[in-house]
């Protein structure tokens, strides 16, 4: 995707794969008694096989570095990628209170949905916000992740290419 089709794409969020939804359930689950903390990116509904436009929630970017304990996690902020793919963020409470405390509030500003996990990490035990903190609607859809083997299929000829261009 060129930066054009970046900057005018539909900004939609359609929802959450079901399978970036488990992921992220579980990671919070390995990661109790500490948080989780991760970056939310999409892919074009249609690159999924939805005949919508939009997007849909598929990766969680987990960025070197977090520091995490029982109450918060700390994201080194030099390290987080200025990428037109980011949509919001993701992160567990272990307590088990599944709202924005206003440590989170203040880190809502980048992207447009954050998701709240809370303990016991089960199907239902998450929410959606909105970046003022606001509980938002986010759909679950059943779609096929892309091949994620094919970011790094390519050869020093491939590289000695686009260098070329």
């Amino acid at each position: 995707m060129g930066l054009f089709d970046a900057l005018f794409r539909s900004s939609e969020i359609l929802g959450i794969a079901e399978e970036t939804l488990e992921f992220t359930l579980e990671s919070s689950e390995a990661s109790h008694p500490n948080e989780y903390m991760g970056f939310l990116r999409g892919t074009e509904a249609d690159k999924l096989g939805l005949d919508r436009d939009g997007l849909v929630i598929t990766d969680v970017l987990v960025v070197p570095g977090t520091e995490a304990n029982s109450v918060s996690a700390t994201v080194k902020t030099s390290q987080i990628p200025n990428d037109v793919k980011a949509l919001g963020s993701v992160h567990s409470h272990p307590n088990g209170v599944i709202s924005p405390s206003s440590a989170d509030l203040e880190t809502f500003g980048r992207g447009s949905v954050h998701i709240i996990i809370g303990a016991p990490y089960r199907r239902n035990d998450w929410k959606a916000f909105d970046s003022q903190g606001q509980p938002t609607n986010l759909n679950v859809i059943d779609v096929d992740l892309p091949e994620t083997d094919d970011f790094f299929d390519f050869t020093q000829a491939d590289i000695d290419e686009d260098l070329r261009r």
